[in-house]
């Protein structure tokens, strides 16, 4: 295996590992709301709903965390890429490309980001509903 494979196909492992991470924390967002809509629904205890927030806000924590580990991972090989680009025309040096041109919003990283901040911030919204309404209720 040669250099360029190696950077490759490192990149690419931890560019999916990122992707099927954030997949696996819509799906697993999803369930939990549904279980928070369904005790809202059914008028559960209050406590359940505290807990059920609680489990949004490790959730969003643990994924972020994930998230941040996958990051540095994956720039891990973005500056030997960039340095092998160099032998490629102006035109097909992707991550040369890309540095310059990074726009704020328009990145994986601030749509994940505001995802799991929403999440948390529901998840909190929810455990703190239950804890009162469980407290003073």
């Amino acid at each position: 295996m040669d250099e360029q494979q190696y950077l490759c196909e490192h990149y690419r492992f931890n560019a999916e590992q990122r992707l099927k991470g954030f997949n696996f924390f819509v799906i697993l967002s999803m369930f939990a709301e549904g279980g928070i809509f369904t005790a809202v629904e059914k008028s559960f205890h209050p406590l359940s709903l505290a807990l059920l927030g609680g489990f949004v806000v490790i959730l969003s924590v643990v994924f972020w965390l994930v998230d941040a580990r996958s990051r540095e991972l994956l720039n891990l090989a973005v500056p030997a890429l960039k340095r092998l680009e160099q032998e490629l025309p102006e035109t097909s040096r992707i991550f040369s490309r890309d540095s310059v041109k990074k726009g704020v919003f328009i990145r994986y990283t601030f749509a994940i980001r505001a995802l799991l901040i929403g999440q948390f911030l529901f998840g909190a919204g929810v455990a703190c509903y239950g804890l009162y309404h469980w407290k003073f209720g």
